[in-house]
């Protein structure tokens, strides 16, 4: 048998996140407290390691 989705999803509030721009089409949010270079450098090495 399968399991029932919920049906409210509590989405992220944005405004207590800080944005941190990867590239013109990428931007993505981390807690306040968090360094942004380093976020920006655990994404793209996620990113290089996925497979094609």
């Amino acid at each position: 048998m399968y399991e029932k989705k919920p049906s409210v999803y509590k989405s992220p509030d944005l405004n207590t996140l800080k944005a941190v721009v990867i590239d013109h089409r990428t931007t993505i949010y981390i807690a306040q407290d968090l360094d942004p270079e380093e976020a920006k450098i655990r994404y793209l090495s996620r990113i290089a390691n996925r497979k094609p």
